[in-house]
């Protein structure tokens, strides 16, 4: 019996360690389009922006699903409207986007609220003192939808009509 309780004890005592090993705080997932708020037609979409830390040097792809904020350094950005056009028009996407900027010492502040266009980048995007952000692309969880193509022949000699029933007399 009592060896049996000093066994539990022990195995207490190891996971109690064990779990006091595990970091307290674990970092959040990375936003994925399955987090987007869907739009009317039900099709979740998630924007791409790339932010360029200046001080730093470094560009970074940042994914901004459709409703939901996402940090970028000091940065809030949360994104209300995302749309890219087919592949057989003229390559553009545009988002509406809000910035914040949110300093350890300040109350948050808005520096940017409105469209940003992936053709002219440096007509709507973000200058900050230390960061710039532009839009790249959207993505969204629509299924393309399959083109249909015309029927074809394989021999390319149009069939003929049935032959008329003979009589005979």
């Amino acid at each position: 019996m009592t060896i049996r309780v000093l066994g539990v004890a022990l195995a207490f005592l190891g996971f109690a360690w064990e779990a006091s090993a595990a970091p307290a705080v674990l970092p959040p997932k990375p936003p994925t389009i399955a987090d987007a708020t869907p739009d009317a037609q039900g099709i979740k979409r998630m924007a791409v922006l790339r932010g360029l830390d200046k001080i730093t040097g470094r560009a970074i792809d940042i994914n901004a699903p459709i409703g939901v904020p996402v940090r970028f350094g000091s940065l809030t950005l949360t994104v209300r409207y995302c749309h890219t056009v087919p592949p057989e028009e003229p390559p553009e996407t545009s988002m509406f986007v809000q910035i914040d900027d949110n300093p350890p010492s300040a109350p948050p502040k808005r520096m940017f609220s409105g469209w940003m266009f992936a053709s002219t980048p440096a007509l709507n995007g973000l200058e900050h003192p230390t960061y710039d952000v532009w839009a790249i692309t959207c993505k969204t969880d629509d299924p393309v939808p399959a083109v249909e193509s015309p029927p074809s022949s394989t021999t390319g000699v149009a069939p003929s009509p049935a032959a008329p029933a003979r009589s005979n007399p």
